[in-house]
């Protein structure tokens, strides 16, 4: 039987392994079109981190390669013992993807507005009278997870099929991204072309509390720049300092957003023009390229995932298979090498000196 040590020193290892293969992964992230197609499967599996999505990503093309999965692309993924409450078994000899799950701990204080008074609680140990628990994340342990086609059993539904017309926004798209920046005390305006904002297809004006699109695009144009514009709305306010350091990275977050969302119509997006993701990841100074894409895909993928979970419209699934309920995590338990363990959800080019007092989009 494996002591403490040897179980640390197993899952340390399988850690380091993970991040090795999430560095490879982000490092294959070139060009404009490396990165929409990287956004486009994260958009049909946002339950989950842009880090785990990349993981799943280069996992299952490494066993489609390899015979493995007659799939090119997986479609639904869940831990060993999710599949089986779905009435699936995961097949002989099929391997699982590894990807990070969360370690949590329980924490108790009975001034919970004074930050430094939360004391972490043992793993049996009750709060005193009077105190405040919560759980908060405090390291990573690695997860297995199967994709629907490494599996058998009881049928799963098909994920639904979303394709608009051509040039046609999805039924409840614009009206739905308005009712988001309404609420956030912006009014919607129509412009008839680009002379009326500075050559853009769309502009944010921060001051005035204003979001103009053009009227001279088409349907889906049209919705693709309100996305664009309402994630600066979400992302980048005067008031967001570490938005005002990185100016070519507010675009990116921006376009990338709008490119999830239509992803998740069954829009066409295309790449940015000259988006190499190498410019842009290595303007912030002090953090490495492979970290600014992981925490930029992160924050577009937080920001694109509660703009898709406002809209009432019929999108494409999150990686989920229907029907399955996730649990959340408890508090943390003695570190144990996971085999088949069920995966629990995770919960530029230049710089500004300041956000200015408009933020104008696609095209300028």
């Amino acid at each position: 039987m494996a002591t403490d040590e040897e179980t640390r020193a197993a899952r340390d290892a399988k850690l380091d392994a993970l991040h090795d293969r999430l560095t490879g992964a982000v490092d294959q992230l070139v060009s404009g079109e490396d990165w929409r197609r990287a956004l486009e499967f994260a958009a049909r599996f946002r339950s989950r981190s842009f880090g785990n999505t990349l993981l799943i990503w280069s996992q299952h093309i490494e066993a489609f390669e390899q015979g493995r999965t007659a799939a090119p692309e997986p479609t639904y993924v869940a831990g060993y013992k999710q599949w089986q409450t779905l009435g699936r078994q995961v097949s002989k000899g099929q391997p699982g993807y590894m990807i990070f799950a969360p370690v949590t701990g329980r924490f108790a204080t009975s001034t919970p507005q004074d930050t430094g008074s939360w004391r972490r609680l043992g793993q049996f140990e009750k709060p005193k009278p009077g105190e405040v628990v919560r759980s908060r994340m405090v390291g990573a342990k690695p997860a297995y997870v199967w994709d629907v086609s490494q599996t058998s059993g009881d049928p799963i539904p098909e994920r639904p099929q979303v394709a608009p017309l051509a040039g046609q926004a999805p039924d409840g798209l614009w009206d739905g991204l308005v009712a988001l920046i309404e609420a956030e005390g912006f009014t919607v305006e129509r412009v008839p072309d680009a002379d009326a904002i500075r050559g853009a297809d769309g502009l944010t004006a921060y001051q005035a509390r204003t979001v103009s699109v053009r009227d001279d695009l088409t349907p889906a144009e049209q919705a693709a720049t309100l996305v664009h514009e309402l994630a600066h709305v979400k992302m980048h306010g005067p008031d967001n300092e570490e938005a005002s350091r990185h100016r070519g990275i507010r675009e990116v977050e921006a376009e990338s957003v709008a490119m999830m969302i239509a992803a998740a119509h069954g829009m066409e997006a295309l790449a940015p023009s000259a988006l190499y993701v190498s410019g842009w990841a290595s303007s912030v100074k002090g953090k490495s390229p492979v970290e600014v894409v992981q925490e930029t895909g992160e924050r577009v993928r937080k920001i694109a995932g509660s703009i898709l979970d406002a809209l009432p419209t019929v999108q494409i699934g999150s990686g989920d298979p229907p029907g399955l309920t996730r649990d959340r995590p408890g508090p943390a338990r003695p570190d144990r090498t996971p085999t088949t363990a069920p995966e629990v959800t995770e919960p530029r080019r230049e710089l500004a000196s300041a956000v200015p007092a408009v933020s104008t989009a696609r095209g300028l």
